[in-house]
């Protein structure tokens, strides 16, 4: 049965990310956007990013125009947001889909282990968060959840 670590995904300059260099280490996978009113979450990703990325939290930002429209920069446009605008400094990949024929793989298989509100495997908007324990263990909180919501189960993940 395929893991997380089994996906290649790509940098925000198209470069292969392969998942297994995140073995052994929890991480929050996150479709993110820039024009999106959950857009402020970037301040409490990268602050979870910032406090536990040295316990082994791994944060990931997967850029997303689904919803909305709300991520329609390119690579360029979106890495500059990010680090003007909310000095993030966890890594935002490639802009994907995630929903669709064309759905990133990485997505397809998180949201087969982590199903949504009454069952649903689609993501419904941006920041759909996935929290992957060091055992594999993927869990999905919806765009509501704020990050601060998650230091429990990141904390738990970690060991701590």
């Amino acid at each position: 049965m395929a893991t997380v670590y089994d996906y290649t995904v790509r940098d925000a300059a198209g470069g292969p990310v392969d998942m297994a260099a995140y073995k052994g280490k929890v991480v929050l996978v996150v479709n993110v956007a820039s024009k999106c009113g959950f857009t402020p979450q970037y301040k409490g990703l990268e602050a979870l990013h910032r406090k536990y990325k040295d316990q082994g939290l791994v944060v990931l930002g997967f850029p997303c125009n689904q919803f909305g429209q709300q991520e329609p920069g390119d690579a360029r446009e979106i890495q500059n947001f990010c680090s003007l605008t909310y000095d993030v400094t966890f890594p935002v990949l490639a802009k994907v889909e995630v929903n669709g024929a064309k759905a990133e793989p990485l997505y397809e298989h998180l949201k087969g282990r982590a199903r949504g509100f009454l069952g649903s495997k689609s993501i419904k908007w941006n920041f759909t968060k996935f929290l992957v324990g060091k055992d594999g263990k993927v869990r999905r909180y919806a765009p509501l959840a704020k990050p601060e919501q998650l230091e429990q189960a990141i904390q738990a993940a970690l060991g701590g």
